[in-house]
């Protein structure tokens, strides 16, 4: 089983990290030759989405990789991933992706210093340890999508057909178990 991990900007060397350990070959995504390789997967991470949506662009990436997932393919979107697959965001007239029926809350939990850890219930896996860094919420799900995780009334994690996103960092945490989860649900063979 091989993932990619779109690495134009954003914490994906932490996604690489991560895969490793769950002894998951990784590889990553720079160019629209890249998204040709065979993969089960893909990881979108966190960062400044608005810079990965206009490299995306200017890379000529962006219609491929949105064919891709919506082909089928796996995706996993953490934090500025989460902004990226959302079919609307609040407060912007366009979005990026727009493939997965949720609206996101942009830098929701306020600037850097309002980036906080804790722990809570994911639904499949049970209490994790989840870091929030100018996180993204969840602030409307459509009928497809299935709600994994709730802090503080606020929707963190959720699933759509192939897509899986966190507002949270699961990559800088000590837990494996949310890469696990979407490479044993999400990814085959």
């Amino acid at each position: 089983m091989k993932i990619g991990v779109l690495a134009l900007q954003g914490a994906f060397l932490e996604h690489k990290q991560k895969l490793s350990e769950i002894n998951i070959e990784s590889f990553e995504i720079r160019n629209k030759k890249d998204l040709q390789q065979d993969m089960q997967g893909i990881i979108l991470p966190g960062g400044e989405s608005t810079a990965i949506g206009k490299l995306l662009k200017d890379l000529n990436m962006f219609d491929s990789l949105k064919g891709l997932i919506s082909d089928g393919l796996p995706a996993f979107g953490t934090c500025a991933g989460l902004i990226l697959l959302a079919k609307k965001i609040e407060g912007c007239e366009n979005s990026h992706l727009g493939l997965m029926d949720i609206t996101a809350k942009r830098n929701a939990y306020g600037r850097q210093l309002g980036s906080f850890y804790t722990e809570s219930e994911f639904e499949g896996i049970g209490k994790i340890p989840m870091t929030f860094i100018r996180a993204p919420y969840i602030s409307k799900v459509g009928p497809k999508t299935n709600i994994l995780s709730v802090v503080n009334n606020k929707i963190v994690a959720a699933k759509e057909d192939n897509m899986l996103v966190t507002s949270f960092h699961p990559e800088i945490t000590s837990s494996n178990s949310v890469h696990n989860y979407f490479i044993q649900n999400f990814c085959k063979s």
